[in-house]
C-alpha cells in the first residue's frame, strides 16, 4: 500500500533503486557513484600504516584520549559551622 510508505519508513533490508552517493578517497580526490543505500557521502579509511610515525600517534592520540584526572574529595573539617549558624532553623 502506498500509504503506509508515506506514514512510516518501509521495514526492508535492501533498497530497490541505487542512489548517488559522493566516495571521498583518503587523498581527499571525490568519485560520484552509485550505491544500494541513501546516503550523502561516504568516505574511505585512512590507512595508518602508510602514515609517518608522528601523525600516526597524533591520530590515535585524539582517537583514544588520556583518561580523566581523579579530583581531591572536599573534606568538611575545615569549614567553621559557626558562619553558618544563621541559615539553621531551630
Amino acid at each position: 500500500n502506498s500509504n503506509r510508505a508515506a506514514i512510516g519508513h518501509l521495514q526492508r533490508q535492501l533498497y530497490g533503486r541505487r542512489y548517488p552517493v559522493l566516495l571521498v578517497g583518503t587523498d581527499g580526490s571525490t568519485v560520484r557513484l552509485r550505491y544500494p543505500e541513501p546516503k550523502r557521502i561516504l568516505m574511505m579509511p585512512l590507512d595508518s600504516n602508510t602514515l609517518p610515525e608522528a601523525e600516526r600517534k597524533a591520530r590515535l592520540r585524539r582517537h583514544f584520549p588520556s583518561k580523566p584526572k581523579a579530583k581531591e574529595e572536599e573534606t568538611f573539617q575545615g569549614i567553621d559551622l559557626d558562619t553558618y549558624k544563621k541559615f539553621w532553623k531551630k
